[in-house]
């Protein structure tokens, strides 16, 4: 009778544990998402091993307005985004170089990014996500979504789907995740 008692305790001790899960989004390796802020929809790779998401960018210049600091910056996707963006700047973070990266001379293992909010839609949820900026033009994908990101969104990473969650269809104003 005791080992029933037992396994019937850890069932119900997993309980909430699967109730959690079953709340989560399973999204594939890649997803569209749609960059509310610059109405524009791309092909993002979903990168669990990655901290931070990443967008690509080119020309990326900081300055003031203000006495505020921002940062303006050309989408480096296609030669069709000729326009330059403005946003706030949210921070300035520290991004390890990889090892075909790393450049002895300047003995530094990091590179420095500035760091956006972007409102991003994948499939139905919305969310204000930080996003760095770097040049990611020899990357297959412009987008680059990192654990993070994927909290906010109680995302599950299924990596043999692929667009799991269908095209972006989202509400107009994300909700603020702190």
């Amino acid at each position: 009778m005791r080992p029933i008692f037992s396994s019937l305790l850890f069932c119900l001790a997993a309980l909430p544990a699967l109730g959690h899960a079953g709340e989560k989004t399973v999204y594939g390796l890649n997803e569209y998402a749609r960059l509310g802020d610059l109405d524009l929809e791309v092909a993002a790779k979903l990168d669990t091993g990655a901290k931070t998401a990443s967008l690509s960018a080119r020309d990326i210049k900081r300055f003031k307005r203000n006495g505020e600091s921002w940062v303006r910056f050309y989408l480096a996707i296609d030669a069709a985004h000729k326009h330059p963006i403005e946003r706030p700047l949210a921070r300035i973070s520290k991004i390890k170089r990889r090892a075909s990266d790393y450049d002895p001379d300047q003995g530094k293992a990091y590179t420095n990014r500035p760091v956006i909010e972007l409102n991003i839609c994948m499939g139905q949820a919305l969310r204000t996500i930080e996003v760095n900026l770097t040049d990611r033009s020899a990357f297959q994908f412009p987008l680059l979504i990192g654990s993070e990101a994927l909290k906010h969104f109680d995302a599950l990473v299924d990596p043999s789907l692929k667009y799991a969650a269908g095209k972006p269809a989202c509400a107009t104003e994300a909700p603020k995740v702190e």
